[in-house]
């Protein structure tokens, strides 16, 4: 059964939050965090459908309530689940569609990124989820990968077969404590390592080939260098990349589509490859520099000339080491 990974401009049903509380790390800038948050949700639901994860959705509703337009809160649905933190990329399912017309919901093993913090809780949040927004649905498959880690955030697809990701992360011995791989990777050379893995991400996520990274990365990065904070694909055969680390982008002039053909390449500054792509807009996280949010924006309007380019401040974010994209996951459409 033919099945693949769409690209994040695929025609999305939903958006996923994992709302920030008391109990996470933001407890000391609860506030702040949430008005980010608000911030983020009014733009994704006033476009489409958004499902909010929370041990509080009462009170999450009487927050929202009372600043969010009547469109955007019809289009908002809670869900009462206990978590350890917020970064919703990394937890939430990976989808697929097949060509029954089926969306598989990949839940892959979360371990903080290699076991850095406590995630027990976010990593029993699919199978809860599921349980209360799919299981009465023959349209949504769940799929047990929990022998595999695999956050959302070390993986781009362009929709077409081709996988985005890093060596640092996901050859990375504290990712693979689960698979089968980790027992006998030990006499591996790097190359042979990264045919394994590139089997496993093609075998589970329906690609045919994976584009490994070997530069870039952050100052401040918990992830290990997750692809969506350096490299971001874009249509028309474009990525949209993290300026600032000379290898980097001469790695990337050397990767070539499926077809042959050299990627058109367009740069941002710094830490604003971390945007969400949804249903006609673009949402750009925004940080103190303005000459930068700006030059940003133009670029993705470059990149994307058929989306509203939204810019949202996500300097809070920064403080954990994440940002925008890291908070939210798209599921796409079916039959659309």
């Amino acid at each position: 059964m033919n099945r693949y990974l769409p690209a994040e401009w695929h025609p999305q049903e939903a958006v996923q939050l994992t709302w920030p509380h008391s109990e996470t790390d933001w407890a000391d800038t609860l506030q702040e965090v949430t008005e980010c948050y608000i911030n983020i949700a009014r733009e994704i639901a006033i476009r489409q459908r958004l499902w909010i994860v929370t041990p509080h959705p009462q009170r999450v509703r009487t927050i929202l309530e009372g600043v969010l337009p009547r469109k955007a809160l019809a289009n908002i649905e809670y869900f009462r689940i206990a978590s350890n933190d917020t970064w919703a990329r990394d937890h939430a399912f990976i989808s697929l569609l097949r060509e029954d017309g089926v969306r598989e919901l990949l839940d892959f093993n979360f371990n903080a990124w290699g076991g850095k913090f406590e995630a027990s809780l976010d990593n029993a949040i699919n199978r809860e989820f599921f349980m209360q927004n799919f299981q009465a649905d023959d349209k949504n498959v769940y799929v047990d990968n929990l022998d595999f880690e695999l956050e959302g955030g070390s993986i781009e697809s362009d929709g077409k077969g081709t996988i985005l990701t890093t060596a640092q992360c996901n050859l990375n011995e504290n990712r693979r404590t689960k698979s089968k791989q980790s027992q006998t990777r030990v006499n591996n050379t790097e190359q042979e390592e990264e045919k394994t893995i590139a089997n496993e991400l093609c075998n589970r996520l329906g690609a045919k080939r994976v584009l490994w990274l070997h530069h870039g990365g952050l100052e401040r990065d918990d992830t290990d260098a997750h692809i969506d904070t350096l490299a971001r694909f874009a249509p028309n055969n474009t990525i949209v990349y993290g300026e600032g680390c000379p290898e980097m982008y001469e790695e990337l002039k050397t990767f070539r589509t499926l077809q042959g053909e050299p990627y058109r390449l367009i740069a941002v500054p710094p830490y604003y490859a971390n945007f969400l792509i949804i249903n006609g807009a673009i949402l750009l996280p925004f940080y103190e520099n303005e000459d930068e949010n700006q030059r940003a924006k133009e670029a993705l309007k470059i990149a994307f000339p058929d989306r509203e380019v939204i810019g949202i401040n996500c300097s809070i974010l920064l403080t954990q080491n994440g940002s925008l994209h890291c908070c939210t996951m798209q599921y796409p459409c079916l039959n659309c």
